[in-house]
């Protein structure tokens, strides 16, 4: 009861603050800092949660084999379902033609994506190790965190009881950090409200968001269409097909996570409130559910993969370059690859547009048709990938007991 409460009042806060930003615009600035103290508390949380989850994740699968069949199924999982994401973001593209007709207006790189070109596969292959763990804690690199953890954590199980105590140590940390995001929740309407009225006011409020809005609206249509098929669609279908869930209640149970990272438009921020609704309101296993969900926060990005491989065609339709089925497996391939990879690199959105679009030669300037309305889409490719890690978890939890079930025979 008190779970349903607390969501109604986070949906609350999102329709609320959709309202005040619509309505009174940049006046809403004032609210900001709100948005932003929340936000940070979130992302306080996320290093020790993410060395803590992924240490006892590790070690609660026991035996080093157990865990690379564990480790097999979740990129299995992750690696099909942003495939099929990457192809129907591709076949609604094809479909719909939002950039025909569609007038280029941005003459030159924008600042923000100025660099990114600068970035290479050996660069993103480079982020699994870090030199300097404390500094990437500082920069919330996640992905050698995560590297460190799995080694760490399998380490710990061959050391016998010294082991079992440093175990038991990270335990008690990771049960501490979620006491903490409990408490945390209890103000998550205010900051859900604060942040979402705050962004639509940056945007000038309703009327400049709707004109901006107008300006690529087949694009952002073709987008959304293609997010919902893979959200309300594949997804729950590869739930039920496997695990014999009933998808709407799954939803439900996990909707106090997607409204945060709706509004957070952060996976990594919103990792604590997954992990959350996975374990105490999905019934996933504990070590399932530390095991899968930090990983899938960093490297399942079905959303974003989807929506690079959207706003590449846009691009080239708008400029009127015909890319062929070859250029369009590449441009599947970049965007698939790019978005399993690029989680350790700052700014990796951009980076991987950056890469999506250089796969095939298209000029970097369409990327500034795409700036104004992409804080809106972020949120809603997150919430697709927050949707996607917690079905992810119950998938691999179901298919790792299965095979406990058989005697580990395969």
């Amino acid at each position: 009861m008190k779970h349903n409460g607390l969501l109604y009042m986070m949906i609350a806060g999102i329709v609320l603050g959709i309202f005040s930003g619509w309505m009174y615009g940049s006046t809403m600035l004032a609210v900001g800092w709100v948005g932003e103290m929340f936000l940070d508390a979130l992302k306080m949380l996320v290093v020790p949660l993410i060395i803590s989850s992924m240490i006892v994740g590790i070690a609660g699968l026991g035996d080093v084999r157990k865990v690379g069949k564990t480790g097999l199924i979740a990129l299995v999982y992750f690696i099909t379902t942003t495939c099929i994401a990457v192809g129907i973001g591709l076949v609604m593209v094809n479909i719909i033609e939002p950039g025909v007709a569609v007038e280029m207006t941005v003459e030159q790189v924008p600042e923000k994506v100025a660099g990114k070109e600068a970035v290479g596969i050996t660069d993103i292959l480079k982020t699994f190790i870090s030199p300097n763990l404390v500094q990437s804690m500082v920069n919330m690199d996640i992905l050698p965190l995560i590297v460190f953890s799995l080694v760490f954590g399998g380490v710990l199980t061959t050391l016998g009881e010294p082991g079992k105590r440093a175990i038991e140590f990270f335990d008690t940390i990771n049960s501490a950090i979620m006491k903490i995001v409990h408490l945390l929740m209890y103000f998550a309407p205010v900051g859900v409200f604060a942040l979402i009225a705050s962004k639509l006011g940056a945007a000038g409020g309703g009327d400049l968001f709707l004109a901006e809005l107008a300006k690529v609206a087949k694009y952002a249509g073709t987008v959304i269409s293609a997010l919902m098929i893979h959200g309300l669609v594949v997804l729950p279908t590869i739930l039920y097909v496997t695990t014999r869930r009933n998808p709407f209640n799954y939803f439900k149970n996990v909707a106090e996570a997607l409204t945060t990272a709706f509004s957070t438009a952060s996976s990594s921020a919103t990792l604590p409130v997954t992990i959350e609704c996975a374990e105490e309101y999905n019934q996933v296993s504990r070590k399932s559910a530390l095991f899968v969900l930090p990983l899938g926060a960093t490297v399942n990005m079905d959303g974003t993969a989807l929506y690079e491989s959207v706003a590449a065609l846009f691009i080239a339709q708008m400029l009127g370059i015909h890319l062929g089925f070859g250029e369009q497996m590449i441009v599947f391939l970049t965007a698939t690859l790019a978005a399993v990879g690029a989680a350790g690199i700052p700014e990796a959105g951009l980076v991987t547009m950056v890469m999506v679009l250089q796969s095939v030669g298209l000029p970097l300037e369409g990327i500034g048709m795409l700036l104004s309305i992409d804080w809106f889409l972020d949120r809603c490719r997150t919430t697709v990938n927050v949707w996607g890690d917690s079905i992810g978890a119950a998938v691999v939890d179901f298919l790792e007991e299965k095979w406990v079930e058989r005697g580990g025979r395969t």
